[in-house]
């Protein structure tokens, strides 16, 4: 490594990945160590915050570990801590940054504290060398649904966020209404495949008053209606196609609240981000309507759109370089929100 490498560690314990990485200058991505939970929190059909936390605990040093190891690095060679302080589970937030504050302290290095979404906009930049600001983002996940445009590294212009419900929120509950169980989204991407995505018509809910807001529970509503009736009334309930049209409705918003927006700012570069984005036909419906429309679209690969350390690297780097530092007072925001110090 040369002189001037930058080498930060980084560590993500929002919800429910236990997670490590080390990230070179911001962009190369050194190690990536997950360690998952969706097969415990599947017993209970979602996360149960108090087993989240104690499983980070189990699990915190052991990624740490790898994640060094993967990258043939030491503690010593690491230039700065960045963890994930918020948003996310207060407890599982907590076992993180609790970690990075150990690790700074006893190696006498910075930390940086990363909100969560900058993360997920910043997973954009490992695949994407190209990809600088100013461009616009729709980050979507199971907790956040928001349209921004990232102005700065670290800096947003928010345009529309949920109303209620985020995206990957609406597909659990969905998934959860017609059977088929945690984690929602990849179940109803792979069920929607077999299904006819016209066969009913879903509503898609627009703001008058604010073009780029998301609204979801609606829709999530008008799915469980539909199944009530047809228990009711004995109409066969056809689950694929129930899949394909909800996700039909929920990529349409999706995707024509981003082109509106690219059009409106005159930004002719669009990214997605966040777990949702990893869903095959919102990834298939945004390239189209990219390539229409003559914009450029980027998106992470699935595996760093779901939590990961290694966005949250990258995003502590240019954190890092701007100068931002955190005291050992930094603690856990559970409902930190974005643009917020």
């Amino acid at each position: 490594m040369s002189e001037k490498d930058t080498l930060i560690l980084a560590i993500e314990s929002s919800c429910d990945e236990t997670a490590a990485s080390v990230v070179k200058n911001g962009r190369c991505v050194l190690s990536n160590i997950i360690s998952s939970q969706i097969a415990i929190h599947t017993l209970y059909g979602g996360v149960v915050p108090e087993i989240a936390s104690r499983k980070h605990i189990e699990k915190i040093n052991q990624v740490v570990e790898a994640a060094l190891k993967e990258a043939d690095v030491t503690l010593d060679d690491i230039d700065a801590i960045g963890v994930t302080y918020g948003p996310g589970l207060v407890g599982a937030l907590l076992v993180g940054v609790a970690e990075a504050k150990a690790i700074a302290y006893a190696k006498k290095k910075p930390l940086v504290g990363v909100h969560h979404i900058e993360g997920h906009v910043s997973a954009n930049y490992i695949e994407h060398p190209d990809l600088e600001p100013p461009f616009l983002c729709e980050i979507i996940s199971g907790g956040h649904t928001h349209l921004v445009i990232v102005k700065d590294y670290g800096s947003f212009e928010i345009l529309g966020r949920t109303r209620d419900d985020a995206a990957g929120e609406a597909f659990d509950k969905v998934a959860r209404a017609i059977g088929l169980g945690y984690p929602g989204g990849p179940k109803i991407d792979k069920l929607a495949k077999e299904g006819n995505p016209h066969a009913i018509d879903f509503p898609r809910a627009h703001m008058e008053d604010a073009p780029y807001d998301f609204s979801f529970s609606g829709v999530k509503s008008a799915v469980l209606n539909h199944l009530n009736k047809c228990r009711m009334t004995g109409e066969p309930i056809v689950e694929a196609d129930i899949a394909a049209s909800f996700q039909q409705a929920v990529v349409d918003v999706l995707v024509d609240n981003a082109i509106r927006a690219a059009k409106d700012y005159h930004m002719d570069r669009l990214a997605i981000a966040g777990g949702v984005a990893s869903n095959g036909a919102l990834r298939a419906a945004m390239e189209a309507a990219c390539e229409k429309e003559g914009i450029r679209f980027y998106r992470p690969s699935p595996i760093f759109c779901t939590d990961n350390a290694a966005m949250i690297g990258v995003a502590a780097y240019y954190e890092y370089r701007k100068g931002t530092r955190h005291g050992w007072d930094l603690n856990a925001v559970p409902n930190l929100k974005l643009g917020e110090r």
